[in-house]
């Protein structure tokens, strides 16, 4: 585990924002790091998953409603890191949660090669697995 630390001779400093326990990576998986964007009361990516694996994100401005299947959706702000586990975890929502300010956030995924970095979950699937949805 990282402490936080700072070196009082720059100034400098280190803030353990969230740690995971290590998840299952594919062994050809790649890494991208994406910069999402979403204007006022954007609604966000239909529900999808992230078949390559974990991805890794950091709010940058404004506030995401951020829901994966098995939790409780949230409010994520500016400065919160979250993540999620990927694989057939189906992600519903990353919608900007204000009308007012756009929001954006910084992903970093594990992909692997020859897959779509997301993949859409398709209607009869969620109602399929509706039962696994959080709904407050």
């Amino acid at each position: 585990m990282l402490q936080d630390t700072s070196d009082s001779e720059s100034k400098s400093s280190i803030t353990v924002l969230q740690e995971v326990r290590s998840p299952t990576i594919p062994d050809d998986a790649h890494v991208m790091t994406v910069l999402v964007n979403h204007p006022p009361g954007a609604p966000g990516y239909p529900p999808h998953r992230l078949p390559g694996g974990p991805g890794f994100g950091y709010m940058i401005d404004g506030e995401m409603l951020f829901e994966l299947e098995g939790e409780a959706p949230r409010v994520l702000h500016a400065g919160d890191a979250f993540w999620g586990p990927g694989g057939d975890v189906i992600h519903y929502r990353d919608a900007n949660n204000r009308s007012d300010i756009p929001c954006s956030f910084v992903l970093t995924i594990f992909c692997v090669p020859g897959q779509p970095m997301l993949e859409r979950v398709t209607e009869e699937e969620l109602e399929e697995r509706r039962g696994l949805r959080v709904t407050s």
